[in-house]
């Protein structure tokens, strides 16, 4: 099975709920939900059963939808007025991927624009349709990245990746992973790819692996703290990496140690790429102290993958679920549009990403 062949979100025929495969249960099982329940959707979203920003952002546009549509009543005023409480709802789940807050705002344009013209099921048919170009955006946009950073590679290229940032991260292709499918689409059989676990919740192993393994690529798995012996060995030529908030500066949010590999990255001379669809771009903070991070539960750290706990009662935990990568690590931002190389807040402005886009 190729992890291509998973739809990782995506409205059901019948229109009345969100089916998303639960990356909770992977490698070790294949299942997929059927949610219709606003606290089912926020759950999916704040429990990584549906995660990845550009994934993230299709997952709400489909929820508004279904969330809106649920309403019994040709009232226009009570219509747009469910729809701000159910909007705030889901945008309160997960506060650092920015495409979560910008799929909803993207939606609710939608209902400003044409709340004078069109009546509710109008509108309906009209949210169900933004919700499904969404989708289909993200496709192309995943695609387009891919070929950008495939232009970078070099036959028998070895890759380090942290998190998960392919396929199941997105509606298909992915961001950091599109360049190998596109690689494999030419042909390029000789890739290496390196996969850091990426603790405490271990997408590493578990998800960027078993895509990896899945399409057939040649896959090593390492713990995170063994990147710098890999590094020195000469053993990777580059790194791809996602992100889930790029401020004006390049300054950028992602995965928990993600920043590590930077540094990492610098002292090796090893060429490191962010893989950001322009949605991700957020030039309303300017640098990245302005990005709000995560904590999450302690028990990720302590307990999750254990038995029993495999730390002393009443230990001090912190568990961010991201860090923020100084703009002066990054070798270029690979985007849809294009790569955007030093200085990013012109290389941004060359490729025609505005501020009142960013905040659609």
């Amino acid at each position: 099975m190729n992890a291509l062949s998973l739809d990782t979100v995506r409205l059901s025929k019948d229109e009345q709920s969100l089916v998303i495969l639960d990356q909770t249960l992977l490698p070790g099982e294949v299942k997929y939900l059927r949610l219709s329940k606003g606290e089912e959707i926020w759950e999916a979203i704040y429990s990584l059963r549906v995660r990845g920003a550009p994934a993230i952002g299709v997952a709400a546009a489909y929820g508004i939808y279904l969330l809106s549509a649920q309403l019994d009543t040709e009232d226009m005023e009570r219509f747009c007025a469910h729809f701000q409480k159910q909007k705030e709802y889901l945008d309160s789940a997960r506060p650092t991927a920015v495409n979560l807050s910008w799929a909803l705002r993207r939606m609710e344009g939608v209902l400003q624009r044409h709340r004078g013209t069109l009546g509710v099921e109008q509108m309906k048919k009209r949210l169900c349709q933004e919700a499904h170009a969404i989708r289909e955006e993200d496709v192309a946009i995943s695609r387009s990245i891919g070929q950008l950073g495939f232009s970078l590679l070099r036959p028998g290229d070895g890759i380090l990746t942290h998190c998960n940032a392919g396929t199941l991260a997105t509606a298909k292709y992915g961001t950091a992973l599109a360049p190998v499918y596109i690689a494999l689409e030419h042909g390029w059989k000789d890739l290496r790819v390196f996969c850091d676990e990426t603790r405490p919740l271990l997408q590493g192993a578990r998800l960027s692996a078993f895509e990896m393994c899945s399409a057939g690529v040649d896959t090593t798995l390492i713990c995170d703290n063994m990147a710098s012996y890999i590094m020195g060995r000469g053993e990777v030529d580059l790194v791809f990496v996602g992100c889930d908030r790029v401020a004006a500066n390049g300054d950028f949010a992602n995965k928990i140690g993600t920043s590590a590999v930077a540094i990492l990255a610098r002292h090796y001379g090893i060429p490191f790429y962010v893989c950001a669809p322009s949605s991700t771009i957020d030039l309303s903070i300017p640098s990245g102290e302005k990005i709000v991070i995560e904590e999450r539960a302690p028990e990720e750290v302590t307990a999750l993958w254990y038995a029993r706990p495999m730390a002393p009662e009443g230990v001090k935990v912190r568990n961010p679920a991201f860090d923020v990568t100084h703009h002066g690590l990054v070798t270029g931002i690979i985007t849809e549009r294009g790569i955007a190389y030093p200085p990013f807040d012109r290389a941004f402005q060359q490729l025609g990403i505005a501020e009142t886009e960013a905040e659609i």
